[in-house]
């Protein structure tokens, strides 16, 4: 009896697999995956004159020079330099075929070099006479004038008598 079990169980699995109704995880085309190649990244170096300037690619990456970045070589891109103390520079990066297929960013490496800026300068001042080492001559004081003569006395005018009686001499 186990043996007719065991063959009615094998049979009803094989007509199981056979027939048309495949479920989903087992059909071949399943396994395909729509997946796009990443972009062949091109590594570019960076350098300015002096160094020590940030560099600020247009797709967001920063660093400080020297230094090198990874960036897909399928697109063209700008970098701005900056550095305190200098007018900020901007060049172009852009790929070119490589004859099989491949791309490359070029011109690598991208290199500033700046001359200072020019100094934020204060207006000139009018300059000043100079003083000679010398003193002066003085000037001469004004003689003093004569005297004038002093005006006459006024006359002597009676006192108002007071409301007040006079004090009494005491003896």
């Amino acid at each position: 009896m186990l043996r007719v079990l065991a063959v009615v169980g094998a049979g009803l699995a094989l007509a199981a697999c056979s027939s048309s109704d495949t479920p989903d995880w087992l059909k071949a085309d399943s396994y395909k995956l729509d997946v796009k190649p990443a972009p062949i990244m091109d590594t570019v170096r960076f350098e300015s004159t002096p160094p020590g300037a940030e560099a600020k690619v247009s797709n967001g990456q920063t660093c400080t020079t020297p230094c090198a970045l990874a960036l897909p070589a399928n697109a063209s891109y700008s970098v701005t330099y900056t550095l305190a103390g200098h007018v900020a520079a901007t060049e172009k990066i852009a790929p070119v075929s490589m004859g099989d297929g491949t791309a490359k960013l070029r011109p690598n490496p991208v290199l500033v070099e700046w001359e200072a800026a020019p100094a934020m300068t204060k207006p000139a001042k009018k300059p000043r006479a100079r003083r000679s080492a010398a003193k002066p001559a003085p000037k001469p004081r004004p003689k003093p004038a004569a005297a004038a003569p002093a005006p006459a006395p006024a006359p002597a005018q009676p006192a108002a008598p007071s409301p007040w009686p006079a004090p009494q001499p005491t003896r």
